[in-house]
């Protein structure tokens, strides 16, 4: 399960050493340790990573096949997640050290800045390939972060981007050589930006993707029909 650590004035997040997907129980989690954050004094930012081969795999399939009569509460629940941390009143770093995929790709692409794993792991939204269209939310938070260009080759063609390729699409911020340096480099990101924390810097992310935001958050989502069904 997800856990929360201390490095003086940064939070790092570790979300699992498994493929981190989202089952409710482990959104829950991540929520609560984000309240800790959210309530610390003083100055402060946060490093979101995870241990081994996954960063995230993204929804929990098998979880959601099995529960459809709570599909939607269940991605709206995920939503809220991704709505929360593109709004926190601190500085994100996402940590990539491992595979990034489909909702584990758009929760990296929620935090500010992203430094990813340069020899191995890819960063993918896969949704086009499994048959799962994103939602009105995810789409628009998807191309609030990337480019127009990235967002349509990202969300059409399923491409799988590796660290360098990435860095060249400006998926993501920074490259690192191996899993240590990766979170090493975020942690440094992450200490440069903690005097930024607080009201104002969570005011100016609402409304820099205020968009995005409110599709996140709509009561109502359409769901595809392998889902829906």
């Amino acid at each position: 399960m997800p856990a929360l650590d201390r490095q003086d004035d940064v939070f790092v997040l570790d979300i699992g050493d498994t493929e981190n997907r989202f089952h409710p129980d482990w959104v829950a989690s991540v929520d609560a340790l984000l309240d800790e954050v959210v309530k610390a004094e003083g100055p402060r930012a946060l490093v979101t990573t995870a241990t081994g081969k996954f960063f995230s795999n993204g929804l929990d399939l098998d979880w959601l096949f099995a529960h459809t009569d709570q599909a939607g509460a269940y991605v709206a629940g995920v939503q809220e997640l991704l709505a929360r941390m593109l709004t926190l009143p601190v500085v994100t770093v996402a940590a990539l050290q491992g595979h990034t995929f489909a909702a584990g790709a758009m929760f990296s692409l929620a935090h500010d800045f992203r430094v990813m794993r340069g020899d191995r792991g890819y960063w993918c939204l896969p949704e086009a390939e499994i048959g799962i269209p994103f939602t009105p939310g995810m789409s628009a938070l998807i191309q609030a972060r990337l480019t127009p260009q990235t967002a349509h080759e990202a969300m059409v063609t399923a491409r799988r981007w590796g660290g360098l390729d990435a860095l060249a699409a400006a998926i993501v911020d920074r490259t690192a050589a191996d899993e240590a340096d990766v979170r090493r480099t975020a942690v440094e990101i992450a200490r440069a930006q903690t005097g930024k924390a607080g009201e104002t810097l969570g005011t100016i992310k609402a409304r820099m993707y205020a968009p995005a935001v409110a599709a996140l958050r709509e009561k109502e989502i359409p769901l595809g029909p392998a889902v829906a069904s």
